[in-house]
């Protein structure tokens, strides 16, 4: 995100939606110290009681370029019911009565003030901590399960799977609808992805067509999951590789070197239909629409 021009044009068109909340998937101020610079752009252009939610990226997670013990200081929880520690791991299902979606929020393959990764590795407690919060949503019938964290599995930009492969399998087995991340500063679009006969587990660095579930833009929820990095929120782009082995998993993509654009994914849920759009900051052009029905 940064505070530059081009994060301002981002809140700009994120102000012009009117949302309910916004997801910050990390990587905020870029600098340490001005977490609160950071913070009042943010809520000039939002407003003060706006959610704008967070959680850590690699940079305000050990420290570097900023804390987001600070971040999640001055851009505190607005919303009720949250469950776990905010800026690091935490859901939450709005709206408070009868929700719609149940919002997760995690923070694998990124290192703490320790200089170690959490653990989200297989049957860990963050593992099962992150498997219980989709089962439990699925159990109070939410329609919807949206993941968020910073670091992608599947890319077509500069990063291979720093999420996890065991754990991007978790979110997949458990059908959760959405996967969100930022890191990559572009925008990447997955077919739905789903394990099954055709497709034993997603492997990075490969392609296997039994993964896609379905590859137009119309989906229908339980087939699989899609990913979606929304890495467009201000500070300069990476290349679009697609060379890359994992670029056909991938229906839409958008960085410095093919349609490039800063902007936001806005997300629209009822109880039958998640659909999501992307949307230019103002004197970029790139867009991207897709939505999933519920049986």
């Amino acid at each position: 995100m940064g505070v530059s021009t081009g994060a301002r044009k981002v809140l700009d068109t994120i102000a012009g939606l009117r949302p309910q909340l916004n997801l910050g998937l990390g990587d905020y101020s870029y600098e340490a110290g001005i977490e609160q610079e950071f913070c009042d752009m943010v809520t000039g252009k939002l407003g003060t009681d706006f959610p704008y939610q967070v959680v850590t990226g690699n940079h305000e997670s050990d420290g570097h370029d900023g804390d987001i013990a600070n971040i999640a200081r001055c851009l505190p929880n607005r919303l009720p019911g949250l469950q776990g520690e905010y800026g690091t791991q935490w859901y939450l299902d709005y709206p408070e009565q009868k929700p719609l979606v149940r919002f997760i929020m995690v923070s694998p393959g990124i290192d703490f003030h320790d200089g170690n990764p959490l653990d989200y590795s297989r049957n860990s407690e963050r593992w099962k901590w992150t498997a219980d919060a989709l089962d439990g949503a699925k159990s109070r019938n939410i329609p919807w399960t949206v993941v968020g964290m910073h670091t992608p599995c599947l890319s077509v930009g500069k990063y291979d799977c720093q999420a996890g492969q065991d754990f991007t399998n978790m979110l997949m087995e458990k059908r959760a609808d959405l996967v969100l991340t930022g890191h990559d500063h572009m925008y990447q679009r997955s077919h739905q992805l789903g394990g099954g006969v055709g497709c034993p587990a997603l492997v990075p660095d490969t392609f296997s067509s039994g993964c896609i579930t379905d590859s137009d833009a119309s989906m229908v929820q339980g087939a699989g999951t899609v990913f979606a990095t929304v890495g467009t929120g201000g500070v300069g782009l990476y290349d679009v590789r697609d060379d890359d082995s994992e670029a056909r998993y991938f229906a839409a993509w958008s960085g410095r070197n093919r349609d490039p654009a800063l902007g936001t994914l806005d997300v629209k849920a009822t109880a039958d239909r998640l659909a999501a759009r992307f949307v230019p900051a103002e004197g970029y052009t790139f867009t991207d629409a897709f939505s999933i029905e519920r049986k």
